[in-house]
């Protein structure tokens, strides 16, 4: 699918598969648009084809040009703060994936705090003449590092939000847990709740929300008797894989507050891979985050 961006609008050559569609169907069927969006879109001409403002009902042909307002300018949400290292997976126009390092928040939990990966994210889009919310699509916790997706407007952020919802944007992970793990691979399927005795934890509860882990056995360290182990979150629940390994008797190494020894300075947790499908083109984006956490070893 050929595209450019012109400012705050960005141009689809219509592809062969949208002649004889409306440019409403793409926003609502190729798109999925929210309700509330089209309806803005609607009433603030935020569509035009070959240059011209044209009804949405207008039927679209081979080659024409279809011009969508994706990029007004935008407060950042979060103060920019210049944090050396940001490192940047991928980005484009649409979306951002970074690897967050340990002891950093994801995103402010108050409006004044700093320090965390938004803020950065906010400078380095200050710093590239880019004026939008950042929008994270999920959040590790403050010691897990790894791949993070940042939507770059509200459009894309809701085709994202809609993907992780329906499990279509594959997240892979690396935790190093005590124990020898005898099952080379199998699936977790526990609900997870608050724990009402605890502010912050989180336990497997029957009434809890509904939670899939996969996992797969890369190496099991027999002297130590750790495994190495690879994880496939297929829900996104708050400590998710930390809550089901635990669970199972092999609590990860570093996570004091579900069992596991001090033997290092935080949980042994790393967001590795992330797949997903472009959510403006549908071309495949996988994403690898290299491992930069010097005070842990996961081989």
């Amino acid at each position: 699918m050929l595209t450019k961006r012109f400012g705050e609008w960005f141009e689809v050559t219509v592809p062969s598969n949208w002649e004889g569609i409306t440019i409403e169907d793409v926003l609502k069927t190729e798109w999925t648009m929210p309700k509330q969006m089209l309806h803005q879109f609607r009433m603030e001409k935020g569509t035009r084809l070959n240059g011209e403002t044209k009804n949405l009902n207008t039927l679209l042909k081979q080659n024409d040009k279809l011009q969508v307002r994706l990029f007004p300018e935008e407060e950042y949400g979060v103060s920019p703060e210049y944090i050396a290292d940001l490192h940047v997976l991928y980005e484009d126009d649409h979306l951002l994936i970074a690897n967050k390092p340990a002891g950093m928040d994801t995103h402010p939990n108050e409006e004044s705090q700093l320090g965390t990966l938004a803020n950065a994210i906010a400078y380095h889009f200050q710093a590239n003449g880019v004026h939008t919310k950042v929008r994270h699509i999920h959040r590790l916790d403050r010691d897990t590092t790894g791949a993070v997706i940042f939507a770059k407007h509200k459009l894309a952020s809701s085709i994202l939000d809609r993907r992780l919802e329906k499990r279509e944007i594959k997240r892979t992970y690396i935790a190093l847990v005590h124990g020898i793990i005898k099952q080379k691979k199998g699936t977790i399927d526990a609900s997870i709740g608050r724990d009402r005795h605890h502010p912050t934890r989180r336990r497997v509860s029957p009434t809890g929300q509904k939670a899939i882990t996969k996992f797969n056995v890369i190496q099991t360290i027999d002297n130590k008797k750790m495994t190495l182990v690879e994880l496939e979150l297929l829900t996104g629940r708050t400590h998710q894989i930390r809550v089901h390994m635990s669970h199972l008797g092999y609590p990860l190494v570093g996570d004091t507050l579900y069992g596991g020894q001090p033997i290092v300075p935080r949980q042994a947790l790393h967001a590795a891979k992330i797949s997903l499908l472009h959510p403006l083109t549908n071309e495949k984006i996988m994403c690898k985050a290299p491992f930069l956490d010097n005070s842990l070893i996961f081989s």
